[in-house]
């Protein structure tokens, strides 16, 4: 199965959305006209894309009075351009610039935060990158456990320290054993934050702080973890966790059959942030590069 295809298969709600209901405003050969854009405007919101279902649409309605868009096919194209547009990712694996190259994950409790790192962790090993895991969610026991079961499983080494530990303690330490162990990737493991905790968040600067005094550049990617599951929600969280640490990349987890993948197209166009890696399952291999086009056209496949 192709990459097109397992995306695909776990956009059940949002295709559902956008292209079976699209096809329904066309039954019949109805005629593009304003009820019809009204109704498609309404589809588009439902498909948590918010506000920018009226731009699409306003578009839409500009390039049908042209004469550019006359029906369905027409309007699945405009719209794959229009969300493309939108839509901005590195489209390649993750190249380390740095040595070692330290990457911070962040995300909300339950957001699939610490399956990701250990995705992150199989996938990197499985190319051939030396990858140290740093456990510095020292608040859950289960957490630095988990990780520590995915790392065995995947051959990558782990820092970890007894529960209730500094957390910026552990990351010092990770970044220590990676500068003399020569390792090329640091993935830091972080609390899964309540973005509304004030204390966390400042936790969390702590954490940067401590690894740029150790590592020049250091975190030199910060990555936030979102469950594409949570929709609109979303939104807020990484608007929430941008104003407490400079996040450079997306992971949005939990991308199955129940997930609202419009939301991923506003984090983009309000936030500015790339999405660099999609899970689509529960296996460590349900894990890809994300793609643009390929998500586009799975959203919109007639």
């Amino acid at each position: 199965m192709g990459i097109l295809e397992r995306i695909k298969s776990r956009l059940v709600r949002t295709q559902s959305a956008l292209s079976d209901g699209i096809a329904g405003l066309f039954r019949g050969g109805r005629e593009m006209d304003a009820a019809l854009l009204t109704e498609l405007e309404a589809l588009l919101y439902s498909a948590d894309l918010g506000p920018l279902a009226a731009e699409l649409v306003a578009d839409l309605q500009r390039r049908h009075k042209r004469g550019e868009v006359r029906g369905e096919a027409d309007v699945r194209a405009s719209l794959r351009a229009s969300l493309l547009e939108r839509l901005r990712a590195p489209g390649a694996e993750f190249t380390p610039s740095a040595r070692p190259a330290v990457i911070l994950v962040v995300g909300v409790n339950g957001s699939g935060k610490t399956t990701s790192i250990a995705k992150l962790a199989h996938r990197f090993a499985q190319r051939g990158h030396s990858v140290l895991v740093g456990a510095c969610d020292t608040y859950r026991a289960a957490a630095a456990d988990q990780l520590a079961i995915w790392a065995d499983r995947s051959k990558v080494e782990i820092v970890r320290k007894e529960e209730g530990a500094d957390p910026a303690a552990v990351a010092f330490e990770a970044l220590e054993a990676a500068s003399v162990l020569d390792y090329e990737i640091v993935l830091l493991d972080t609390a899964g934050r309540l973005h509304v905790h004030k204390q966390l968040m400042e936790e969390l600067k702590k954490i940067q702080r401590v690894a740029a005094r150790k590592i020049e550049g250091a975190p030199h990617e910060v990555w936030l973890v979102l469950d594409a599951t949570n929709g609109q929600n979303a939104i807020q969280q990484a608007r929430l966790f941008t104003e407490a640490v400079q996040v450079t990349g997306v992971i949005v987890a939990k991308l199955d059959g129940t997930a609202r993948a419009g939301a991923l197209f506003r984090i983009q166009h309000e936030l500015g942030l790339p999405v660099r890696y999609v899970g689509t399952g529960e296996g460590k291999e349900d894990f890809e590069v994300f793609e643009p086009a390929s998500f586009v056209d799975a959203i919109l496949a007639g």
